[in-house]
């Protein structure tokens, strides 16, 4: 595994617990762990259950006895070590947004067609499909119990940059992050939507904006926190975005994401309405799906309340009695399973590159609309 930070906590949980609940075809075991200072490295390895650290990621590409590498880094570094990694044979998974750019992604997603083909497999971390709750929303709505399509609705709403002095980190510069709300929290929506619907965005028109564009230099940082110092530096990405589309089959699809939405931890929520029902979700209720069916009695009719924690129900069986939830932690063990299961079944893992390279379209289109278009102000003159 690349990469320590946040995204590295969660993964390497991810490979210690998945083993432990699941009955996989393939044992992980956690070879190396590649970080930039050695004393961090190793101080991490040794919490996080990393057997040997490495302070250079080309050298683990030349070692036997690393099948897969797991890529948990910030996005300038996703395109360079994802090829290298498929042309050495390694399996990879890299976390979301796949890239920074659209060029980046598509050149990563021409290598990982290549390395198919000599049965190296890739896959991209957009680990809220594997929220049980959304899973199932995926299946019923592919079993038509909402009808056809007609909306989407989807928001991702955070506020841990509301405060106009939080310091600055990678995330808001755009050499290093490629966007700010956009890649970060608004590429999650993008891939609820077409996950869920089974259908991709055909087009979309946006606007971006940024509304504090300077702020404290971070000293040190934990988790998404910072400490701020005295010295000062510029925001070069997006605070929020906000973008409308039409799915391929043609249903009006409305999106919003930002990290300025007071109150808002990580209120992230969809809502496909049909022609004979809907289903809505809110992480920061993940256990449960709403389903309502247009059929029922006009007297009692309602959105019904599901409580995703049944056997039958995508991934739960492994833990808990019903009732007892999960959290954000189990959907990357659930990616931990899903990945496995599809290269020793030799079969592609979803979502692909291809998967991710039809995101990061919309990530360009969204970008592209909002420099392009031109705000109307009425002066009543």
């Amino acid at each position: 595994m690349i990469g320590y930070a946040f995204m590295g906590r969660a993964h390497s949980h991810a490979w210690r617990t998945a083993p432990r609940f699941f009955g996989l075809p393939l044992a992980p075991e956690m070879s190396v762990l590649v970080g930039r200072t050695p004393d961090a490295t190793a101080e991490a390895a040794r919490t996080l259950g990393w057997a040997e650290v490495e302070t250079d990621w080309r050298a683990v590409l030349e070692r036997d006895d690393v099948d897969l590498v797991d890529i948990c880094t910030p996005g300038d570094t996703h395109a360079e070590m994802a090829v290298a990694a498929l042309a050495a044979g390694k399996h990879v998974l890299v976390e979301k947004p796949m890239a920074n750019t659209l060029e980046e992604a598509t050149t990563m997603t021409v290598a990982a067609r290549e390395a198919a083909g000599r049965g190296v497999r890739s896959m991209v971390g957009f680990s809220y499909r594997r929220v049980p709750a959304v899973a199932l929303a995926r299946q019923l709505v592919a079993e038509g119990r909402i009808g056809e399509v007609r909306q989407v609705r989807a928001q991702y709403l955070q506020d841990w940059l509301a405060d106009a002095e939080a310091p600055l980190s990678w995330r808001l510069d755009k050499d290093r992050a490629g966007s700010g709300a956009l890649g970060d929290i608004g590429a999650h929506i993008v891939d609820l939507a077409h996950f869920i619907t089974g259908q991709p965005l055909a087009g979309v028109s946006a606007m971006l904006d940024t509304f504090v564009t300077e702020r404290p230099v971070a000293q040190s940082f934990s988790g998404l926190q910072g400490t701020a110092g005295t010295e000062r530096g510029p925001v070069t990405v997006d605070d929020a975005a906000i973008w409308f589309g039409r799915l391929a089959g043609g249903a009006p699809a409305v999106f919003e994401a930002t990290r300025f939405a007071w109150g808002r931890k990580n209120a992230m929520r969809i809502e496909v309405s049909g022609s004979a029902g809907a289903v809505a979700f809110d992480f920061e209720d993940m256990n449960v799906l709403h389903l309502y069916d247009a059929a029922d009695d006009a007297r009692t009719a309602g959105f019904r309340r599901i409580d995703v924690t049944e056997p039958d129900h995508p991934y739960t069986a492994a833990w808990w009695p019903p009732g007892h939830g999960l959290g954000y932690e189990h959907a990357f063990t659930h990616q931990v399973v899903d990945l496995l299961e599809a290269i020793a079944a030799e079969r592609q893992p979803e979502p692909s590159f291809d998967d991710a390279l039809a995101v990061q379209r919309v990530l360009d289109a969204v970008e592209r609309s909002s420099a392009a278009s031109s705000v109307y102000t009425e002066t009543g003159n």
